[in-house]
């Protein structure tokens, strides 16, 4: 896992914490000679389930890596808890659709086509599903919101592995983005500019030899659109 991190001696225009697809942000910025402070601090199943606790003020991951790192990358910012971030948070917890839609936690809702129907897709208990699937991602977007912070949570690049449901997928990312606005978290959605006729990321915006993470390409649209909203 890479860390990206600024070390510019200018101001941190935000704090990046997320998963593997924090990566091309940070990659991106650090290219741009942006400022900013943070990186991944875990995989995305990592942030599914609970994986903080709360004193009311600042979180602690239960992860003692997640933790270490999170803990250096407020000591860069010179503040003591995430109720004392003076800059926007950049995050991608919870948005690991690919992880949430694993082919293998859906077989029981297929039709006998073998497929997952959309009335099933669209319906109450899949939002159900998916909302418990990622309890934890949710409740940290509830306690960023509760202290007021500013949040921006990229989309993931539309990249579906052969491990992962296509439908569930698209599915599952629109509940987890309607989940978290109601949270007060802004979506960066590129999807317009990045993906082809099917929805499915293009290869220019991808990494090589890997499944399903965006490129620097990629990085760099995300990071000109925090640009254009004032970051």
């Amino acid at each position: 896992m890479t860390t990206p991190c600024s070390t510019t001696t200018a101001p941190a225009r935000f704090l990046l914490l997320g998963d593997s697809h924090a990566g091309c942000v940070g990659r991106a910025a650090q290219a741009a000679g942006l400022p900013f402070v943070g990186g991944p601090v875990g995989s995305g199943r990592d942030f599914l389930g609970p994986f903080f606790d709360t004193d009311g003020t600042d979180v602690t991951f239960r992860a003692e890596e997640g933790q270490r790192l999170y803990r250096e990358f407020l000591d860069t910012l010179d503040v003591t808890s995430l109720s004392g971030l003076a800059v926007p948070l950049v995050c991608t917890f919870g948005l690991s659709a690919h992880t949430v839609a694993t082919r293998q936690n859906w077989d029981i809702h297929r039709d006998r086509s073998g497929t997952v129907p959309d009335r099933f897709l669209r319906g109450p208990l899949f939002a159900d599903l998916v909302r418990a699937t990622v309890q934890g991602a949710l409740a940290f977007y509830e306690h960023t919101a509760a202290l007021g912070l500013r949040v921006l949570a990229p989309l993931p690049p539309q990249r579906v592995p052969g491990m992962s449901d296509p439908r569930v997928f698209f599915a599952a990312q629109d509940v987890i983005g309607a989940e978290i606005t109601v949270r007060g978290v802004e979506i960066v959605d590129l999807r317009a500019r990045v993906t082809d006729a099917e929805g499915l990321q293009r290869p220019a915006f991808c990494l090589p030899d890997d499944t399903i993470h965006g490129n620097l390409a990629f990085g760099r649209l995300v990071v000109a659109e925090l640009l254009d909203r004032g970051l």
